[in-house]
């Protein structure tokens, strides 16, 4: 059992809210987090048959990919099924909490996901999205004290540059300041100005760590006011973004491609543009609608692009633009199932919590191959 704030606040170091889209409906969407939570259920849609499942198996808290409100209600009542969806959920007490866009940008997440499943590898961001702003942090530190005010920022994820990390450099020097009354400092008394050896640490910080990097940092400092300076700085951060482009182990024709791809997802079947004999090894991939990318895809090297609810025109454009699209419809997002259950696993685990993962069952794919 854990607080329904404690919950996603560990989702959220995975998939943060900044990483979203401008205007994209995200968090929380139904009901209340200040409450306790013994059950989770992860879903791609929130459906009444999904609410309905999750009402007979007394789930607290349903974790969502697609939003249920996607523009606001005039009125909330049985008349529609917005209306009705929000009614059952509160009735019973469950919260919905949603995670679009920025479970589809954030590393390790839906478009991750999609391209582990048909084996791409060397993958890279196809629509970037966000650059993650990277600080430099300078703090001063008595040398008794360095080595483990060092050890707390690198152990905190300070100091990550390219392929190399706990990057840091240091310079020593004498810090000197004066006590006023009413302090308790660890070295001096009030009103007496001392000198101390000291220990400049220089390292990077992610936006992402800046919290979690600046309350190791004043953990492990001795002083009472940690003496520190935060500055913006020019080091490119990592890029998030839409869809990834990657490469196939081994090239195959796009016939065996969409077989493929068919096979990856477990669809019955797949929509395919392009020269069924053509090579195709270099392949771009978005989950949902991807139709505004395939200029994106083409651009940037794809022999085949493969993405959900593909548009008749969109189609022709691809074919003049010689790329090849394999549409395995917009319901392969279901990946995300299982993956936030693994993510929230590993990290409810760490934490010590005992809450229930589940995932839901019920069918929401509104398509039926005949």
């Amino acid at each position: 059992m854990a607080n329904g704030n404690q919950v996603i606040q560990l989702f959220e170091e995975f998939a943060p809210k900044h990483l979203a889209v401008e205007g994209d409906k995200i968090g929380l969407q139904i009901g209340s987090l200040n409450k306790e939570v013994k059950r989770v259920m992860v879903t791609l849609d929130v459906l009444e048959s999904v609410v309905d499942e999750a009402i007979e198996k007394q789930i607290d808290l349903i974790i969502a990919h697609h939003p249920p409100i996607f523009s606001p209600l005039a009125q909330v009542n049985d008349r529609s099924t917005a209306g009705k969806i929000t009614m059952k959920c509160i009735q019973h007490d469950i919260a919905v909490y949603v995670a679009h866009t920025n479970l589809d940008v954030c590393s390790g997440g839906v478009n991750d996901w999609m391209s582990e499943a048909i084996g791409l590898r060397d993958t890279k961001v196809l629509v970037p999205t966000y650059d993650e702003p990277v600080y430099k942090l300078s703090v001063f530190v008595p040398s008794t004290h360095a080595h483990d005010v060092s050890r707390a920022l690198g152990k905190a994820g300070a100091g990550h540059i390219g392929d190399y990390a706990d990057c840091q450099f240091r310079v020593s020097g004498t810090g000197q300041f004066t006590p006023l009354e009413g302090t308790d400092p660890f070295i001096g008394r009030p009103h007496k100005t001392e000198q101390v050896d000291e220990v400049k640490i220089e390292t990077v910080v992610r936006e992402s760590q800046k919290k979690r990097v600046l309350k190791a940092m004043k953990d492990a400092h001795p002083y009472e006011e940690v003496a520190y300076d935060l500055m913006r700085d020019e080091i490119e951060g990592h890029v998030f973004g839409l869809g990834r482009i990657g490469r196939l182990e081994q090239a195959m024709t796009l016939e065996q491609f969409a077989e493929h791809v068919k096979t990856s997802f477990g669809v019955e079947g797949v929509r395919v543009v392009g020269d069924p004999g053509r090579s195709i090894e270099k392949v771009a991939i978005l989950g949902g609608d991807g139709n505004k990318y395939v200029s994106t895809a083409h651009f940037k090297g794809a022999d085949a692009y493969v993405t959900g609810d593909l548009y008749f025109h969109v189609a022709h454009d691809a074919m003049a633009l010689g790329l090849a699209v394999v549409d395995p419809g917009h319901h392969v997002e279901s990946i995300m199932k299982q993956g936030v259950i693994d993510v929230l696993s590993k990290k409810f685990e760490k934490a010590k919590i005992n809450v229930d993962l589940i995932q839901s069952v019920a069918n929401t794919n509104p398509f039926q191959f005949k």
